[in-house]
């Protein structure tokens, strides 16, 4: 457990190990190394993708899993029994955008004992309803005590902790009133939790909440390793814990390929092999990851719910976006006149309808099926409305739909990920929730259009956008409250380029040049809560088609850049440092202050 992290207030609560902890501690050490990155970016591609709920990687899976990791170490300290009651405050961001990103959910269930991997994401809802009405907490799950929203919780927007704009503090009280423990928590991007009394590594490169349940190479990484080192199975009792093949930058890690005569892929996939997990278990997690995010694709394009939650009441677009492609890739989703893709007959038994606005009696202008023959029953079209003058010199175009099936597909792939993520369903972090759809919508595309071997294009593309990920988190940032929409879907278009050029057979320098072109130019914005959650999934949308241009670009002009990736990472954190807090997911700014919603800040 991180026991040792956590600040006991009562003298004779307190550990031995926890006291030489608190001596040991110095203030100054800590103030010195708070901005210093690590010398290599490695961290385990598993942690840079996980499994967790919507809407928001730091604002509901950072916060569930930092109130697991506080019950954890009460529970370790043999407190929890002496808990009567539970105060959270949350600063800066988590505040500001909290509500709408459901952060009081995911802080009260993390309490509870739930984690964003395994909660079953259909009782939350009522769960959360149940506490606030019955006005009570069963902490792990254990201890049951009273809980007041009201009284408990504390929105501090006006505040930001100077370690990061996404803190929050829990602490807890005895039968007397007396201050138990207390501990401040920042969720810093893609799930991480990073804790105030942590050394740097401490979970800011790993997701555990056990210690004793994450490998030691994922807990201590001394960043001093020698490149091309033999990699262990596990390793040995005095190893300090670092992978065999450490990369600090895109020019390191293209060095690396080119001394080893390996691929990113490969480069990530040895480096997995160090922290313990086997050939088996490297395979495993990966069809897993990918089994999540094509599973949300179809929930998103198969739902029944017709609207997103939230006040605005926004119309789901994925269904009817699907049903227009006119053909499906899972069992059941299909326009009913067309047969499926790998089935025998010709219709399908549960089909959904086309949309109706797109229903025609035939599909020429005569009212034939193309074969001659005439139905009596079916009516002619409508003809469309036309806008515009016929009595003018230049005459009104007619209205017409094209289809562009690249486009098209992986805009629907993407909103159907982040309309799931919107409704607070099970999704993969990749690298934020945000962002979620980006690279599960480029990958699809790969798989559906493109691959003639799909499980080896997923272990490719996968491991390759790892690599670049971990180059942005290293480099720069992934938290939108650090950088804006650039940290989470300009990171993601990144990441989702460098994997689409690497399942095309690209060259490392190639593939890391279609990251740098997929970074780009990302328009920033301030989201209002939830309400105004539809600028970040279409925002997906268009990262997920830039991916797959930029990768095209980078095809076609192999060689021909001046700005590499580590110019462009180094680029985007000047920027994060030089734009306004109000730009940064704080509702103080952009459409959350131009879209008119008669809403107030203690609401949001």
């Amino acid at each position: 457990m991180i026991s040792s992290t956590i600040r006991i207030a009562a003298l004779r609560l307190r550990p031995p190990h926890f006291l030489r902890h608190l001596s040991a501690r110095d203030d100054s050490a800590l103030v010195e190394t708070e901005g210093v990155k690590p010398g290599h970016a490695v961290i385990s591609t598993f942690d840079l993708f996980s499994i967790g709920v919507g809407p928001s990687s730091s604002h509901t899976v950072g916060p569930m899993r930092a109130g697991k990791i506080f019950i954890a170490d009460l529970q370790e300290l043999q407190m929890l029994e002496k808990v009567k009651t539970v105060k959270i405050v949350l600063y800066g961001s988590l505040a500001a955008t909290g509500k709408g990103h459901h952060t009081p959910q995911a802080v009260l269930l993390g309490l509870e004992g739930s984690d964003p991997e395994t909660i079953d994401t259909g009782t939350i809802s009522s769960r959360y309803e149940a506490i606030l009405a019955n006005k009570t907490l069963h902490l792990g799950g254990i201890r049951r005590i009273t809980f007041d929203m009201d009284r408990d919780m504390l929105w501090r927007w006006d505040q930001v902790l100077k370690t990061h704009p996404n803190g929050m503090r829990f602490s807890c009280f005895g039968e007397e009133g007396e201050l138990l423990a207390t501990n401040e928590y920042y969720s810093v991007g893609g799930g991480f939790v990073r804790l105030t009394h942590a050394t740097v590594d401490e979970n800011l490169f790993y997701k555990g909440v056990d210690k004793s349940a994450v490998h030691g190479a994922r807990l201590h990484q001394t960043h001093n390793a020698a490149e091309g080192d033999h990699t262990p199975a596990q390793p040995a009792a005095n190893d300090p814990g670092h992978p065999p093949y450490p990369f600090e930058s895109g020019n390191s890690l293209l060095a690396l390929t080119r001394k080893h005569n390996l691929t990113i892929a490969q480069i990530v996939h040895d480096n997995e092999r160090y922290f313990g997990l086997s050939e088996a278990d490297i395979n495993d997690k990966l069809m897993r990851i990918w089994a999540v995010m094509d599973d949300c694709i179809r929930s998103g394009v198969s739902t029944a719910e017709k609207t997103l939650p939230g006040r605005l009441g926004l119309r789901r677009r994925a269904p009817m976006l699907y049903k227009r492609l006119m053909r499906g890739f899972y069992p059941g989703i299909a326009t009913p006149d067309l047969q499926l893709i790998g089935s025998a007959s010709a219709a399908s038994v549960g089909a959904i309808d086309a949309p109706e606005s797109d229903t025609q009696s035939s599909s020429y202008a005569d009212g034939s099926d193309g074969c001659g023959e005439v139905s009596a029953s079916e009516k002619m079209p409508r003809a469309p409305w036309v806008t515009g003058s016929f009595d003018h010199a230049i005459l009104p175009m007619p209205p017409r739909k094209t289809m562009i099936p690249a486009v098209d597909f992986l805009s629907c792939y993407a909103i159907a990920v982040n309309e799931v993520n919107a409704g607070g369903g099970r999704i993969v972090t990749s690298p934020t929730n945000g962002a979620a759809g980006v690279i599960p919508a480029v990958l699809k595309y790969v798989i559906e259009f493109i691959s003639d071997d799909p499980e080896k294009s997923i272990k490719t593309f996968l491991l390759t956008a790892a690599a670049v990920g971990m180059l942005f988190k290293r480099g720069s940032t992934i938290s939108a409250a650090e950088g804006g929409c650039q940290a989470e879907v300009g990171v993601a278009c990144s990441m989702a380029s460098a994997g689409f050029a690497a399942c095309m057979g690209a060259s490392p320098e190639t593939v890391l040049q279609a990251a740098e072109i997929g970074i780009g130019k990302i328009v920033l914005f301030s989201n209002l809560c939830l309400l105004l959650i539809v600028p970040c999934i279409e925002r997906n949308s268009l990262g997920a088609v830039k991916a797959v241009t930029a990768a095209q670009l980078s095809m076609a002009s192999t060689g021909v850049y001046r700005v590499t990736l580590d110019e462009a990472i180094e680029a985007m954190r000047l920027t994060a440092a030089d734009m306004s807090v109000k730009y940064k997911e704080t509702s103080l700014s952009g459409l959350a202050t131009t879209v008119k919603i008669p809403l107030t800040v203690p609401a949001c």
